[in-house]
């Protein structure tokens, strides 16, 4: 009989109505009867224990400490971009000026669940009007201040979470985030070109906008995945350099004649490791402590670039510069350089390369090419078969073709630099009739080499003078945006 009569809605709703009438009655009763002082007395104590019987913890993470901004909100608000889901439905995008990409935040009151170590945590960004921003904004008269909106709210991060994972969360997750936000910051950030003017770095940077990378780069594929590895090991060797005591750098030697790929080389490292680019023209430096300042104000995961460094004025032999009577002490010298890649000045930053180039490796002084100055050394060499593919496939988009049989064969009988390849392929938009040129290219240059032995020095002599100085055919021409 009670079961039918509670199955009737009618009864339901009669009954929901009276229990909220009597609710509504009594907290009228309570209102009238219960002095205010001692129902938030009452309201205070009841917080106070739900909080202790709580398990849930909150973190405040404020925007600004005292005047200068938190370091750890920056973070947290760069982090928390990367793990937006399609469930969030307020974000903020942006993009600065110095800006390779969009950069995504969350928007006020929006909730973020990250886990971490299988811990789920909670993110909320909290805005709240600053009311004492009112008086001193009038007090300042700063009409047109554009942070003006910024600062008129409070901002913080809170993160709740089971409080037996507070020192987990203080300890091991928060220094996460900070080291994640670093690289977040530097991949998302455009690739700067330095070059140096009157003894010091140009003020006016140029965003690197080079499309070279290792996917398109046109060398031999076996040297191209032992570079690729080294540079790999490098990016990941913080921990071994430190426990090994050594600085956190690497030294690069790039030789080869001209045309064989050493800038596009130097342009796919950087885009490869999102390393600014420091081009230093050591014919512009004259003294050691000027050089030295160069190199100290370098930024850490950067790329310094000497080319041509067998051409450098200003790095003498030291043995033909100590047999000289002049006094050179203070002058740009070699010794100068390799005192600042491996002395104790070489510590004064980390994640550095350092790349330099030559056409003649045999003219380098002896102790640039030891291990600890330059590491590894790439020897660009003549086009081979493997090159040639990737050339094809960039500016053809074919990996196989009647004529590539031919063109192996040849590749391997004659000396052409991938920069000659390259042109051949350019001439025409028609796969068949440029490949067909390149066999021609390539069976003129066999014919070449096989000529009397007299005539082909003849034409090799006339060749090199009509070349521009060593090195200056392929100058570093990377700021292209």
């Amino acid at each position: 009989m009670l079961s039918q009569r509670l199955s009737d809605p009618s009864t339901v709703l009669t009954a929901a109505a009276s229990f909220v009438a009597t609710s509504m009655i009594i907290r009228s009763i309570a209102n009238d009867l219960i002095p205010d002082g001692l129902r938030s007395y009452f309201s205070s104590s009841i917080d106070r224990f739900s909080r202790r019987i709580s398990s849930k913890l909150t973190i405040v993470i404020e925007e600004f400490q005292g005047h200068s901004t938190n370091e750890l909100f920056v973070a947290i608000d760069a982090y928390l971009g990367t793990k937006v889901t399609p469930y969030v439905q307020r974000i903020k995008a942006s993009k600065g000026e110095n800006d390779a990409k969009l950069a995504v935040t969350v928007d006020r009151d929006e909730e973020i669940v990250d886990v971490y170590e299988d811990v789920p945590l909670i993110w909320t960004l909290v805005c709240k009007e600053d009311e004492s921003f009112g008086s001193r904004n009038f007090r300042s008269r700063n009409w047109d201040d554009r942070n003006a909106s910024l600062r008129s709210e409070v901002r913080s991060y809170e993160i709740n979470f089971h409080q037996k994972h507070r020192e987990m969360v203080l300890n091991s997750y928060l220094p996460y985030i900070l080291d994640r936000a670093k690289v977040i910051k530097e991949e998302s950030k455009a690739i700067k070109f330095h070059t140096v003017v009157y003894g010091l770095w140009d003020s006016r940077v140029i965003n690197l906008d080079h499309p070279m990378t290792f996917k398109t780069l046109a060398m031999d594929s076996e040297l191209k995945m032992t570079l690729m590895d080294d540079l790999k090991n490098f990016m990941e060797g913080k921990e071994f350099y430190r426990r090994t005591g050594k600085a956190w750098k690497r030294g690069y030697l790039l030789y080869g004649r001209p045309g064989t790929g050493k800038s596009s080389s130097i342009a796919a490292m950087a885009n490869h490791l999102n390393y600014d680019i420091y081009d230093l023209d050591l014919t512009a430096v004259q003294f050691n402590a000027e050089l030295r300042s160069l190199l100290l104000s370098m930024s850490n995961r950067s790329i310094l670039v000497i080319e041509d460094i067998d051409c450098s004025v200003n790095l003498q032999n030291r043995e033909s510069e100590s047999e000289s009577g002049k006094d050179n002490k203070n002058q740009g010298t070699l010794s100068g350089l390799l005192n600042f890649i491996d002395g104790l000045w070489s510590c004064c930053g980390e994640e550095r390369i350092v790349v330099f180039t030559t056409n003649h490796k045999d003219r380098l002084d002896p102790a640039l090419l030891r291990p600890g100055r330059m590491d590894m050394h790439v020897h660009m060499s003549y086009c081979t078969f493997s090159a040639f593919q990737q050339l094809a496939f960039n500016y053809h988009r074919i990996s196989q073709h009647q004529f590539f049989e031919a063109i192996e064969e040849l590749i391997g009988e004659v000396k052409v630099t991938p920069a000659e390849v390259a042109g051949e392929l350019m001439k025409s938009k028609d796969e068949e009739f440029s490949l067909q040129g390149l066999v021609e290219f390539l069976r003129k240059k066999k014919i070449q080499l096989d000529e009397p032995e007299t005539k082909k020095d003849i034409n090799e002599d006339h060749q090199e003078g009509r070349d521009k100085p060593d090195g200056e055919g392929e100058k570093l021409n990377l700021a292209q945006g």
